[in-house]
């Protein structure tokens, strides 16, 4: 018969393999950076969560994220269309140094990208959705793509119309494809009234992984971009009759200012109507209530699978949109219905329920990400990273940001004042933006404000020679 093993012996025995397992036996410990989830939406208007002050719109999952975070009320995106947007959250650079002023620009090569910083940092990078930028993801430092959009050829184009009755002039090729461009055409040829679901199904897909790695998750939701489809299941959000024209509504801009009559502006007729752009609103407020609720579904998703209180989560849009503001439709405007934008943060070490007024840049995510998850910031890097504002450290960090779009429009912005320039024109406006936020009062005119018009002009040409702004010249020589 076996002899029996003492029990002191056999707690001996086992005490010591348990210290003396190799090292590739041990769990793997999990790690201390933070998970970064980057949610990107599209042409969305500053103005459009119901917690940050909009009474009509209903977007619960939002609301939910300004209680447990961060807000800037006062984010811009520097240049108010698709691509050069998107080129400077990229790169962390502005438009005039990343090569990418306006569409068809490709981002300098030699620029790392917020992506291959995070992977070389020992993040998964993974991209879901819209892409805009030349290339694709997978040679801009993104490990792999799930849900990506982006232009399929002109024989994907057929002839649609949008929940106006107007005919599709946008994404009318674009088509769900892998990175070796097999196509997906179930899932819809150019935007469909659940094209945001298929965004989140992507994103959630990524999520519920195994993870070994801190992940950086980029998702860009073509919401609520044109064509406007009315979502299924939002028919009966929103009432236009009932909808509420925006408070600064002209039935036509005064001038000119540089995309009077680009694709965005004949999307409605002229003049422009209470009546469709009620309709227009009506739409657009439907699709931004669906995009809320996927949204809600990727934060379920963290919270699902434990990942919720070691993630970072950022949402933001590549630029608002007019809506018939100004007698306005699209974005390519100075404005701050389109040169602003939502800009949320929630995660560790973010103070809840706050709002900050310090402006910023979309182009300062990329670095306020690396500070906030303890990565080196690139040298090339030119924004800032806001984590100081975040944590109370400091009020703010510009004393004044800048737009730009094309050669036909540039902008100051103080705590106080904007001065817009339109060089094509050799027109100026100067909002006080305390007394009139609407800017329904161009002060340019008024003598008593001559001093302060001057002083922000100097500064304006100042900033253009930094960044050997064209427009410079083609002012000289006009």
């Amino acid at each position: 018969m076996r002899a029996s093993i003492p029990a002191f012996l056999l707690f001996s025995s086992l005490f010591f393999l348990q210290q003396h397992v190799s090292a590739d036996q041990k769990p793997k410990s999990k790690t201390t950076r933070p998970n970064i989830v980057f949610l990107l939406s599209d042409d969305q208007r500053p103005d459009t969560i119901a917690a940050l002050g909009n009474s009509v719109i209903k977007t619960p999952h939002l609301d939910q994220l300004v209680k447990q975070g961060t807000s800037f009320t006062r984010a811009v995106c520097a240049n108010p269309i698709c691509t050069p947007s998107r080129a400077e959250i990229l790169s962390g650079v502005s438009g005039f140094h990343n090569g990418s002023l306006d569409f068809g620009k490709p981002i300098k090569p030699e620029l790392p990208t917020w992506s291959q910083t995070m992977h070389n940092a020992g993040y998964n990078s993974w991209y879901v959705g819209k892409w805009h930028n030349d290339g694709k993801p997978v040679i801009r430092g993104y490990d792999e793509t799930l849900g990506l959009f982006t232009g399929g050829g002109g024989r994907w184009a057929v002839p649609s119309f949008d929940g106006n009755g107007v005919l599709v002039t946008g994404y009318r090729g674009w088509i769900f494809q892998d990175d070796k461009r097999n196509f997906f055409p179930e899932k819809g040829v150019g935007l469909t009234s659940n094209i945001s679901e298929h965004f989140a199904d992507a994103a959630i897909e990524f999520i519920e992984r195994k993870h070994t790695k801190p992940f950086f998750l980029h998702v860009c939701f073509t919401a609520p971009h044109d064509p406007l489809l009315m979502p299924i299941g939002y028919e009966n959000y929103y009432d236009a009759d009932k909808m509420p024209v925006p408070a600064n509504f002209r039935s036509e801009h005064p001038f000119e200012h540089g995309n009077q009559y680009g694709r965005d502006e004949v999307l409605l007729p002229f003049p422009r109507t209470k009546k469709i752009v009620k309709n227009d609103l009506s739409l657009y407020y439907s699709v931004i209530s669906h995009l809320d609720a996927q949204v809600g579904r990727v934060v379920d998703a963290l919270k699902k699978t434990g990942q919720w209180d070691n993630t970072i989560l950022i949402f933001s849009s590549d630029h608002g949109l007019a809506m018939g503001s100004h007698g306005l439709r699209g974005k390519q405007s100075m404005y701050e219905h389109t040169i602003g934008v939502p800009l949320i943060m929630v995660g560790p070490g973010i103070p809840a329920d706050q709002r900050k007024a310090a402006q910023c840049y979309l182009r300062d995510l990329y670095p306020t990400s690396c500070d906030l998850a303890g990565v080196a910031i690139p040298s090339s890097v030119e924004g800032k990273s806001l984590k100081p504002v975040i944590t109370g450290e400091k009020a703010a960090i510009y004393n004044e940001v800048y737009g730009y779009f094309r050669n036909y429009q540039r902008m100051i912005r103080t705590d106080r004042w904007k001065l817009i320039v339109y060089p094509h024109l050799k027109r100026v406006q100067l909002f006080d933006l305390k007394q009139d936020p609407l800017e329904l009062h161009d002060l340019s005119q008024d003598a008593t404000h001559t001093k302060t018009l001057s002083k922000l002009q100097q500064r304006l040409n100042a900033w253009q020679k930094q960044q050997n702004d064209p427009s410079l010249a083609s002012a000289k020589s006009s």
